[in-house]
Formats: structure tokens, sequence, C-alpha cells
């Protein structure tokens, strides 16, 4: 039963992850000012790279749910775990392109320190 609170939240971190995905991959152009950087052009080549990022976010999200049908509370952990690079990396790319400090700490890094909370948690539940 003390899997239950942390493989809720995992879930719920999956699902917003593909959500945020979504977006990015069906309407691109009203996404390019949400990462923190500046935003692009609004042309067809930026939309693909967004439709890229929304790619990664949807797979990312689908990972996490996969694991949790399929494996053991630890094997999740381990992967959010591993995941959680993802949004530093999106953080320290923000941050290291003059981009919006706020969105980079609030979006990627509250994003980043969930997930690793998450992950331990997991990781600890077993």
């Amino acid at each position: 039963m003390h899997n239950a609170i942390p493989l809720s939240l995992a879930a719920l971190l999956a699902v917003a992850v593909i959500v945020i995905g979504g977006f990015y991959v069906l309407s691109p152009a009203r996404m390019t000012g949400s990462f923190g950087l500046k935003p692009p052009a609004p042309d067809a080549d930026t939309r693909a790279w967004l439709r890229l990022k929304g790619i990664r976010d949807v797979v990312s999200g689908l990972l996490v749910l996969t694991l949790m049908v399929t494996t053991d509370t630890r094997t999740v952990g381990i992967a959010v775990l591993v995941l959680a690079i993802v949004p530093l990396g999106d953080m320290s790319n923000v941050l290291g392109s003059g981009g919006s400090k706020s969105k980079a700490f609030f979006i990627h890094g509250v994003t980043c320190a969930v997930m690793l909370v998450v992950g331990v948690l997991l990781i600890r539940a077993v």
C-alpha cells in the first residue's frame, strides 16, 4: 500500500508530460513562447522542431506508464530518475541561451526536482 502515493505521482507526471507533449505536436504555433526561450520564427521549420519536442515528451510519459504496468516499482523509479535529465537539460539550455530564468527554474527546474523526489520515493517504496 505504501507504493500507491509514489505510483500515483509518477502516473500524474507521466500524463502531464504526455498532455504537454500533445500540445506541442498538435498546436506547435501556440506553444512557441512556453519553453522559456525567445519565441522562434513562426515558420514550418520551427513548428517541425517544436513537434520533435512534443514527440519526446509523449514518448517519455508513455515509457513511464508502460513500465508501471509491466515491471516493478524500483524499475519505474530508476526510469523516472534517468528521465529527470530531460528537464535538467532543458533548464540548462534555457539558462545558457539567455532565455527566461523564471521559466527555466519554475517549469524545467521544478519538473526535474519533482521527478527526482518521485523517483527516489518509488525506489524506496520497494
